[in-house]
């Protein structure tokens, strides 16, 4: 691992995805395999990754803060108390003044990459101003689909936003995936990744575990989600270059 961070954007096109759950999921797994993990909302005035980290109302500086000069990034950096490594900034509860700009966006980023290892930036749905802002300086994207054909067709249109990104840079998760699909997947998963156009880089099941987790505030791989956490594992390893076969779920 060089000492250069890498900064990777998960988005999806549409709501109901699991990308906040993703994120937090995936940052801490990265984290518990021994890298310095900062995970970034940008879903201003929506940003639940506070929640999904079991981090609540412990932030009280903001990205924005950081990116407009407020304040230096290791004051607005939220360390967690139970996962080493693992940090969050938060976005702005609502928009005060000037919104961050691209350039803004792009130095906060270039200040991330040299403290952590991986930065997770959790775009807002759709394809708005806090979605510009969430891949405008990121290195990789990944796309967080379900396996319904709506959200699948809004991947699509995603990818469509996503082409200044290099071939090996982009990745597609199904997420939600419930375990009874699962065997009757293949088709629908080679579909969804001829349609998106992109390489898959994990699925993930849909876990009954993960809103009682998110509703005690504890992150997502300390509590009893097992199924939804070995595939952030998986998925993790993956974002680390290794190989790791598809999660195979009974």
């Amino acid at each position: 691992m060089d000492h250069h961070g890498q900064c990777i954007a998960v988005v999806s096109g549409k709501g109901g995805t699991g990308k906040t759950s993703f994120t937090a999921g995936v940052g801490a797994a990265l984290a518990l395999q021994g890298r310095r993990v900062l995970c970034l909302d940008c879903d201003v005035g929506l940003r639940n990754l506070d929640l999904a980290l079991g981090l609540t109302d412990r932030a009280l500086m903001d990205f924005s803060d950081v990116a407009q000069g407020r304040c230096g990034l290791e004051l607005a950096v939220v360390e967690h108390p139970l996962v080493p490594g693992l940090s969050l900034l938060t976005a702005p509860a609502r928009l005060r003044g000037r919104p961050v700009t691209e350039t803004q966006m792009a130095d906060l980023l270039r200040e991330v990459r040299k403290r952590f290892d991986y930065c997770l930036l959790d775009a807002p749905a759709g394809l708005g101003e806090g979605f510009r802002l969430a891949v405008c300086a990121a290195d990789r994207c990944v796309v967080v689909t379900t396996a319904d054909a709506s959200s699948l067709r809004d991947a699509q249109h995603t990818v469509m936003e996503l082409d200044r990104f290099p071939v090996g840079s982009l990745h597609l998760v199904v997420n939600r995936v419930r375990k009874k699909m699962l065997r009757h997947m293949h088709a629908t998963i080679d579909d969804a990744i001829d349609r998106a156009g992109l390489p898959l880089l994990g699925v993930v099941p849909e876990d009954d575990a993960l809103p009682l987790c998110m509703n005690r505030g504890l992150p997502i791989l300390q509590a009893d989600a097992p199924s939804a956490a070995a595939a952030y594992r998986n998925i993790a390893r993956r974002l680390q270059g290794e190989r790791v076969p598809l999660l195979r779920i009974r």
